[in-house]
């Protein structure tokens, strides 16, 4: 029983080392910044892993995971641009894709249509791309490694993946709510 919950607790553990980044970023700490924010990755992996493998997926988990998730890259841009090391508008791009498709969610849950949540590939290229924005210009700042011109790349394929990955879930929900009325 207990077993069958470390998954969870290792989700709520993601959650909660997101204040602990906030605080680290706000102090311009980024090496242990960025170990929060690899040793945060890692359980990401382990509690899928460890659910999967030895059939301990829940419910719960199965919410939570994605909010920790998206909790995780929030804090991390929402910091990095108020500190100025990613632009502005960068956030504004991913946070705008996130609000659009959590209200396109909602709408059509409202409208008590089944919205299956399968992230396409482009949604899963476009956080593994903001995953590896944050790294790098942590590294960056860390000053470990002169990562810079990899961080010019990475936000361009962020910004691209962004825009492409929101156009299809809106594309996608318009398509299958237009099939459903029409059948």
């Amino acid at each position: 029983m207990l077993f069958s919950q470390i998954p969870n607790l290792l989700t709520l553990l993601r959650i909660l080392a997101c204040p602990v980044l906030v605080l680290l970023l706000y102090e311009r700490q980024y090496e242990a910044a960025l170990g929060v924010f690899l040793v945060a990755g890692i359980t990401d992996g382990l509690d899928g892993y460890i659910a999967k493998r030895f059939n301990c997926v829940t419910s719960l988990g199965s919410m939570l995971d994605p909010i920790a998730d998206k909790l995780l890259i929030a804090s991390s841009y929402a910091m990095l641009a108020l500190l100025g090391d990613i632009p502005f508008w960068l956030l504004v791009a991913v946070m705008f894709r996130d609000i659009v498709i959590i209200v396109g969610y909602l709408i059509l849950v409202n409208m008590e249509r089944d919205v299956p949540m399968n992230p396409s590939y482009s949604s899963k290229l476009n956080t593994f791309m903001q995953i590896c924005l944050v790294v790098a210009v942590l590294i960056q700042q860390s000053a470990l490694l002169n990562v810079a011109p990899l961080i010019v790349f990475l936000i361009a394929g962020v910004l691209i993946t962004t825009a492409i990955s929101g156009i299809q879930y809106v594309w996608y929900w318009a398509i299958r709510y237009d099939m459903e009325t029409n059948t």
